[in-house]
Parts: structure tokens; sequence; C-alpha cells
């Protein structure tokens, strides 16, 4: 007498699904945050994103347009007409500089495969802030000493005068954009361990 499988043919093809390497995979647990394994080398990336402040307020520097400006009898310097404007045009130079910065470290970090995840990127986003704090610091020091203000300066008499980033905002560009970056990177990849396995 033959042996025949016991079950009908649905029994028969459930038991053939769960043997399938497929289903094997979907009911694996799925891997969670590594925080210890990530947190020195998040601290490493951190200090070295927060270093690109020094390149970005040099360049910045050397981008942003001086403001024309005249002194006035009570000893003021005054921006002529729309020189005014050049504020937010420094302002402006400074986010897209940070921006363009933002979008090559995010991509840099993605090399990072065994590291991925939400402590490398909460750490890339806070150096990207202390970078921007950096920027602005050193970019309005390094714009100081490219145009010096004339000690002896007669009222009405014109002098360029050294950009400035006087406004918060600055420091948004950077962590945003970096934060944008690899959200978008980590969505497009749709693995639920973003590759780390692989790496």
């Amino acid at each position: 007498m033959s042996e025949e499988p016991v079950g009908g043919p649905e029994e028969q093809r459930y038991s053939t699904e769960r043997s399938s390497p497929e289903w094997e995979r979907s009911c694996s647990p799925r891997p969670g945050v590594v925080i210890g394994a990530d947190l020195l080398p998040s601290l490493s990336v951190l200090s070295l994103v927060a270093l690109l402040g020094f390149p970005l307020g040099w360049i910045w520097a050397r981008l942003a347009p001086p403001r024309e400006s005249t002194m006035t009898r009570e000893g003021e310097l005054v921006p002529v007409l729309v020189e005014s404007y050049h504020r937010f045009d420094g302002l402006a130079v400074f986010l897209l500089l940070s921006a363009a910065c933002g979008v090559l470290v995010a991509a840099a970090v993605w090399q990072l495969r065994g590291r991925r995840g939400p402590v490398l990127l909460v750490a890339t986003v806070l150096g990207s802030l202390l970078a921007a704090w950096l920027g602005m610091r050193l970019g309005t020091s390094f714009a100081a000493g490219m145009y010096p203000v004339p000690e002896s300066l007669r009222p009405g008499e014109l002098v360029e005068v050294a950009p400035r980033l006087d406004t918060p905002t600055g420091l948004l560009g950077q962590p945003l954009t970096v934060a944008l970056t690899y959200g978008l990177i980590a969505s497009w990849n749709g693995l639920d361990d973003l590759g780390r396995r692989r790496g």
C-alpha cells in the first residue's frame, strides 16, 4: 500500500510555502536599532563633520559680497542705497554652500554600510549643526580680515564693509539637508537593516 500525502491540496501548498526561503526570510525577526556598537563611530563622524566648518567659513568669506558704506557725521557706517541687500546675499551664499555640503556629507556617511541607522544620522546632523556654527563664526572673522575698516575715516567717505552673518537662520541649511538627503537614500534603499549585514 503506497503512502499518500496527508491533507488536501491547500494544506500541501501551505506546507510548501512554509519551507521556502521567502517564508523564512519574512518570519525572521527584524533587526533593531544598534546603539552601543554605533556610539563610538558616530562620535567620530560627529567630530569630523564639525571640522567642515573651517573650509565652509573660508569659502564663504571669499564669495560673500562686501557692503559699500559711508561714514555719517555721527561716526556710524551706513550702507549706500541698495548695498543693504548684500546682507541677504551673504546669507543666501552661506545657505547654498551649507546645503551643498550637507548633500555631500549625507552621501559620504551613507557609504559607512556597517553603521547605517538612526544613531549615525543623529550624530551627522549634530556635527552639521556644529559645522554651520563654526562656519558662521570663522567666516565672519575671515571676512573682517579681508575688509579692514580704516582708522581715519571722514564723514561721507566710502568704504567696503565686511559681510556678516548675524541671523541664526544660517545654522539650519546643512543639518536639514543632511537629514533630508539621508532619509531619502534610506527610503530608497528599502531594506529592513539598510544593508548593514552586507557591510
